[in-house]
């Protein structure tokens, strides 16, 4: 850490400095993005934008200023997410507030949001949409923000994670999402049913949350992780309970591990109420998402 707020004879700590620095720091200490890192924290430190550490690179830092920062350089050390410590993480087209309660928001989970603006967009009516498993709301806030004519609705187990939700549906999308508490389908009514159900739900195998990256096992929620002994729990549960919910015609598109197609879509198949099981990859050219169709009666 910085050993004063001189970084040379005579010479405080300006933005540049502190920022070529903490790059350095954060390489030796094998940091994902060390530069963009150092920017983000040091931008969000000062409350500034990450465009004002440039126009302002030659402002000479506080002591306040400096204590401040070297805090989130020590948790960031410490292998805690960036996401965590700013509180925010953007995604799809908004930033969205993030606690150590919810998963932070990944790019993959954005093939969600794509799929379900497509199913929406060619819909000839207002359609019914839940996500199970909110988390912190990003995927149903992406949608509700943009087709609010539509019906959301949105569930989760955690009562973290509805309080990050809701706070996200009302900085982004308004009064338009209605939240329940409950394990997927368990506190619906039967009767209850949709026309789009998305979910990103835990699918690390239990035996191997131990062996992912520090800032995962050591941080993220374990709910929101742990799939089970094969990771595949709470797929077996939402698959076999969606057709009950689901109106004729209705889908259910599912974030998945990149290697649990095969058995997705055998699930799917012992279920023997789909039509068929579409497997997108994603931007890696991993399988990502399952996209599952209920026939039309």
């Amino acid at each position: 850490m910085p050993p004063s707020p001189q970084p040379g004879a005579g010479k405080p700590w300006t933005i540049r400095a502190l920022l070529t620095w903490t790059e350095s720091y954060f390489s030796s200490h094998t940091i994902d993005s060390p530069r963009l890192t150092a920017e983000i924290l040091l931008a969000h430190s000062l409350d500034i934008k990450r465009l004002d550490l440039y126009l302002q690179h030659d402002r000479p830092l506080e002591k306040g200023e400096l204590t401040d920062f070297k805090a989130l350089i020590k948790r960031r050390i410490n292998r805690e997410p960036v996401a965590y410590i700013t509180g925010s993480r953007g995604f799809w087209d908004s930033d969205f507030s993030v606690t150590p309660g919810v998963l932070i928001p990944r790019p993959e989970t954005e093939i969600l949001v794509e799929r379900g603006l497509e199913f929406l967009n060619a819909a000839k009516a207002p359609c019914r949409v839940l996500e199970l498993g909110v988390g912190s709301g990003a995927v149903i806030v992406s949608l509700a923000k943009a087709l609010p004519e539509h019906s959301y609705f949105a569930g989760d187990i955690s009562a973290d994670a509805l309080s990050v939700a809701r706070k996200n549906a009302r900085d982004l999308a308004g009064d338009r999402i209605s939240f329940f508490r409950g394990h997927w389908f368990s506190c619906l009514a039967p009767a209850l049913k949709f026309d789009l159900i998305l979910s990103n739900p835990p699918y690390v195998r239990s035996a191997d949350i131990p062996g992912l990256q520090a800032e995962v096992a050591g941080f993220e929620p374990g709910l929101a992780l742990d799939g089970g002994s094969d990771g595949l729990d709470c797929y077996r549960q939402i698959i076999a309970a969606a057709p009950a919910h689901l109106n004729p015609g209705g889908e259910l598109i599912l974030e998945a591990g990149c290697d649990q197609a095969q058995e997705i879509q055998e699930i799917a198949k012992g279920v023997g109420r789909y039509q068929g099981v579409e497997i997108i990859k994603d931007l890696s050219g991993l399988d990502r998402v399952a996209h599952l169709k209920k026939p039309i009666d």
